[in-house]
């Protein structure tokens, strides 16, 4: 769905938004993206409606295991929440406008604060495999970003700062919550590259050369659609490898899906305690 106007975009995103206005009158404030492994969280919500992705006009469809491909609609922690289970990842062949396309059709469903999880891999050697990290900048070197083409003055400025992609007071307040609940949680920079593949060991040492704590498939392109809207933004990474070039081991999906069960627990206790909060 490459859009070569605004006048395009506005008309398939309205397409999808009046498909789920007709299933819903719900407009929540909260939109989680739960990444790869991390699909249970929605199990703590009061969930009134599920819709799957392939159902609603122009919006892609989750290729990736683990990824139920569903917008569910309902309450968690007291707030109402829309949540993604299941995201799409510029390695399925999504164009950059396609993936951040549900986060466009969400905000002007009332979507006004962004919670957003993934999978990654951990490049600080004070990370372990099933450690919570979170995000306070990115390094997008994913070759592309949403926001190249015209430019909908409507959802926001042609050159969006993004001095803070993360907002300030919610990295506070989840700083807060893990504190109050005992949990280990890192604080560091998420790099995007395109994968599918992993990283060389050489990859892995220049990531972290430059800066990056870890590094994942996505996040960046969701989080740059959000802040262009003028949307807050929580994001948290859970480690599921180490990626440390001199102690390398091949990573398996198994062992992957298993790292983000043990880690989950501290990514929904956080989110909740934040949402409990706002």
């Amino acid at each position: 769905m490459p859009l070569d106007s605004v006048e395009e975009f506005r008309d398939k995103r309205d397409q999808a938004l009046q498909y789920i206005q007709d299933q819903t009158d719900l407009r929540p404030n909260y939109l989680l993206i739960l990444g790869t492994g991390l699909g249970h969280l929605a199990d703590e919500m009061d969930v009134e409606l599920s819709i799957s992705y392939a159902d609603i006009p122009n919006f892609p469809v989750s290729t990736v295991e683990s990824h139920a491909g569903k917008l569910l609609f309902g309450t968690l922690a007291g707030k109402q929440v829309v949540a993604m289970q299941g995201r799409f990842h510029y390695y399925e062949g999504y164009t950059m406008q396609e993936i951040v396309f549900p986060i466009r059709v969400l905000k002007e469903k009332g979507a006004d604060t962004l919670l957003v999880s993934n999978a990654c891999g951990g490049l600080n050697t004070n990370y372990r495999r099933g450690d919570i990290m979170l995000i306070n900048d990115h390094i997008n070197m994913l070759g592309d970003n949403p926001l190249i083409g015209p430019n909908d003055d409507e959802l926001g400025p042609r050159f969006p700062d993004m001095s803070e992609p993360y907002t300030e007071r919610l990295l506070e307040l989840a700083e807060t919550v893990a504190l109050e609940k005992g949990i280990k949680m890192h604080q560091g920079v998420y790099l995007a590259l395109s994968g599918p593949m992993l990283e060389t060991k050489a990859e892995y040492r220049f990531l972290g050369m430059i800066g990056a704590d870890v590094v994942g498939m996505s996040t960046v392109p969701e989080v740059i659609s959000a802040v262009h809207m003028g949307m807050d933004v929580l994001g948290i990474s859970v480690i599921t490898d180490e990626c440390f070039p001199d102690a390398l081991e091949p990573v398996v999906i198994e062992d992957v899906l298993e790292a983000a069960g043990m880690a989950e627990p501290k990514l929904s206790q956080v989110f909740m305690g934040v949402l409990e909060r706002l």
